[in-house]
């Protein structure tokens, strides 16, 4: 239990604060970018309710949506830009922790970028364990889990994990989308959730 506590602690603190937003009455919550704050368009989905579906493409174009990897425990990174280092080493060392897992749990990674540019990405970094999908037909998945930066037509830095029921377990929305998300808090929450044992 108190492990549980430790990285529920850690989860929470690297949150961004949410602030209100009078409009619809939707929360949002605020990242630095550039040194500057932003205010993100749409709301953090809360933990431990269902994880809100959503509809991105793959490298062909071919629509992707959560429901495609039901009944596995699926770790999602969102992250700005393939093309930028912070966003490169993130897709990188997930794809690497990816074989210290088995096949009940997936790992995505989640941009704007477009399906040719993310193919490129993938084969230039040999990223061929993770799948790596774009957000940028619909934004559908940015709207859905808040992560939209406005006039940017990038996503914020964030982690979410899913269990196999479907409920969201971990999040972590990166303060400031220059920095590094907690890779070890992530991948210790994700080998609890894979187990059965949050």
């Amino acid at each position: 239990m108190l492990q549980l506590t430790k990285w529920s602690v850690v989860c929470a603190l690297t949150l961004v604060s949410a602030t209100a937003m009078a409009a619809e009455g939707k929360v949002a919550a605020e990242v630095k970018m550039g040194g500057q704050s932003v205010t993100l368009m749409g709301k953090l989905p809360e933990l431990n309710q269902l994880a809100p579906g959503f509809k991105v493409v793959d490298d062909k174009f071919a629509p992707v949506t959560l429901s495609d990897f039901k009944g596995k425990t699926i770790l999602i990174s969102a992250v700005p830009s393939l093309d930028t280092g912070v966003c490169a080493l993130q897709t990188k060392r997930f794809n690497k922790e990816f074989s210290k897992f088995d096949d009940s749990v997936v790992m995505l990674t989640v941009s704007e970028d477009l399906p040719f540019a993310q193919k490129r990405f993938c084969k230039v970094e040999n990223v061929n364990k993770i799948k790596v999908l774009s957000d940028s037909v619909w934004r559908d998945f940015g709207n859905k889990y808040g992560l939209l930066i406005p006039n940017r037509g990038l996503l914020a830095r964030a982690i979410f994990i899913i269990d196999t029921n479907g409920q969201l377990k971990y999040r972590e929305l990166v303060a400031d989308v220059s920095h590094h998300p907690d890779y070890d808090a992530a991948l210790k929450a994700l080998k609890e959730i894979s187990q059965g044992q949050i």
